[in-house]
């Protein structure tokens, strides 16, 4: 009979767990940690000027799958052209038109910059096809660098990658030395082409980071992103409106259909 009651008693307390909400995807507050990534890697504006992504740019490689901003990762996991994707910050805002896809390798944090960066890979001409999840497509683009994978010396350091999409102008004019396809790969200033060919403005943006064996060097600390110092981080810690009335209403429905079902149960406990 006691243990009777112990059961009883942890049947009504399941039954009774209050509603949690859950924290919403907000896309506003993701933007807000790019710049802060970008800023605190010291990537802007040593590499590039401070910008406002408009999406969230998804970049997917065969066997890591999608890398998180900043993430360090082997040469191995990063040999092949990864799959790149967008989420738009605002669904009224359709990504249309052409656009240029630039990946730099920056070196490592405090590396000089007045010659420019090297470049693994600059397409242009990329379009992104309509809809929700906007995927990448280069049919029809030029690949003027080829995807090349990072080969960061060793020793050196953390070599910090970065994947740009800017968007492309109708009067795109590429120099003549980066205007084939398969160009190859070369140090070049990735401001300076983005101001010759008058792109505009970066739509999507991230980067990881790698290296090959122990930095021999001491390198500069770059200081992390905390996420709760964020504009709009406090706005969105909890879901208002229709998001909390749904969160709440599955979490009700979950609590009664539990205790409907374990109320044949504790009726014959009670016996």
């Amino acid at each position: 009979m006691f243990k009777s009651f112990k059961f009883l008693g942890l049947v009504v307390a399941l039954c009774t767990i209050p509603p949690v909400p859950a924290q919403p995807n907000n896309t506003a507050v993701e933007i807000e940690a790019i710049k802060a990534h970008f800023t605190q890697s010291g990537l802007v504006p040593a590499s590039l000027p401070n910008f406002t992504a408009s999406a969230l740019l998804t970049v997917s490689y065969k066997g890591l799958g999608s890398i998180v901003i900043g993430q360090p990762v082997s040469r191995e996991q990063v040999l092949y052209e990864p799959n790149l994707s967008l989420t738009a910050v605002n669904a009224s805002m359709p990504l249309q038109g052409k656009f240029t896809v630039v990946m730099i390798d920056a070196g490592p944090p405090g590396s000089d910059q007045s010659h420019g960066q090297r470049r693994h890979w600059l397409v242009n001409g990329a379009t992104i096809p309509a809809s929700a999840y906007l995927n990448v497509s280069m049919v029809g683009a030029t690949a003027v660098t080829q995807y090349l994978p990072p080969n960061p010396p060793v020793g050196d350091g953390p070599h910090r990658y970065a994947i740009l999409v800017f968007t492309q102008p109708a009067d795109f004019f590429a120099p003549a030395d980066l205007a084939l396809a398969n160009t190859g790969g070369g140090i070049f200033s990735v401001g300076e082409y983005a101001r010759f060919t008058k792109l505009g403005a970066i739509v999507a943006a991230t980067y990881f980071t790698c290296q090959r064996g122990p930095a021999t060097a001491v390198l500069p600390s770059t200081s992390p992103v905390v996420s709760e110092t964020l504009p709009g981080w406090k706005g969105a810690a909890q879901p208002t409106g229709a998001m909390a009335q749904k969160t709440n209403s599955g979490l009700i429905a979950t609590r009664n259909a539990l205790a409907l079902f374990l109320a044949p149960i504790m009726g014959f406990l009670a016996l």
